[in-house]
């Protein structure tokens, strides 16, 4: 699992996110003798250019400079791709996609998202993870997918708006 839990320190090392995405991307598409195109591999360096989130009319320019085709059905094919392959996930409150932390591994999603920076941190719960199996089969529901987004202030954010902090 990539390291992420310094997202919201000072100590974060972003290249290494960066590097480290990309090198389970291709490693994963060669597992699976999938293309990792130029594309979905510009379109995942974007995504992980920070901890927050992009929605998909972003990284239109981005492509565009780089010499593609920046109609968003390009965009979108590479994002559906991407996401397939659980290298990214899409955030339904902000309607937008972040890197995977763990794109080899299934697991449910749980993000703390900071209203203020967007800043957004995936997380795993298992608590979170079997309260919600447990309410779901004392109801007789089946659970088919489970992303949970928790919005608030990163402690950066909380820093820089409490002036006795």
């Amino acid at each position: 699992m990539l390291r992420h839990d310094t997202v919201f320190t000072e100590k974060h090392n972003h290249q290494t996110c960066i590097d480290e995405a990309l090198a389970r991307a291709k490693a994963l598409c060669k597992a699976k003798q999938l293309r990792f195109t130029p594309i979905r591999e510009l379109v995942l360096r974007l995504i992980w250019q920070s901890h927050k989130p992009l929605g998909a009319y972003d990284l239109l320019p981005a492509l565009a400079e780089a010499g593609f085709n920046s109609a968003p059905p390009t965009v979108y094919r590479a994002l559906e791709f991407l996401q397939e392959q659980g290298l990214v996930h899409r955030l339904a409150s902000l309607n937008a996609f972040i890197g995977c932390s763990q794109p080899d591994a299934e697991h449910t999603g749980y993000f703390f998202i900071c209203r203020e920076c967007h800043q957004t941190l995936e997380v795993k719960s298992d608590p979170v993870h079997s309260a919600l199996n447990r309410q779901a089969h004392n109801m007789g529901f089946s659970i088919d997918q489970e992303t949970v987004e928790v919005l608030g202030t990163c402690p950066s954010c909380k820093r820089n708006s409490d002036p006795h902090a």
